[in-house]
């Protein structure tokens, strides 16, 4: 299996665990589930997978990219997005 259930209830892929949040320590995993529930924008992706764009007011309003898989709640990345364009 390579994802698993996390402690807040949302599944995450193991890539987001193990890779994602250990090569940006600046994320958090409830900013990810508050713009996949709320996003600015959504789009599909190749790879049966779903991009969401949403705003950090934590980060002084940077928008942060959530990678998704095809059920659109398990995470499987996420990023910085400096060319998000409104």
């Amino acid at each position: 299996m390579v994802y698993h259930i996390s402690c807040e209830g949302i599944p995450v892929h193991r890539l987001f665990e193990k890779e994602a949040l250990r090569k940006r320590p600046y994320l958090k995993k409830e900013w990810c589930i508050r713009i996949c529930e709320n996003p600015l924008r959504v789009e599909p992706q190749e790879h049966n997978r779903f991009r969401f764009w949403g705003e950090v007011d934590e980060l002084e309003g940077r928008i942060l990219r959530v990678i998704t898989l095809v059920d659109k709640k398990t995470i499987h990345n996420a990023f910085l997005d400096r060319g998000f364009k409104r």
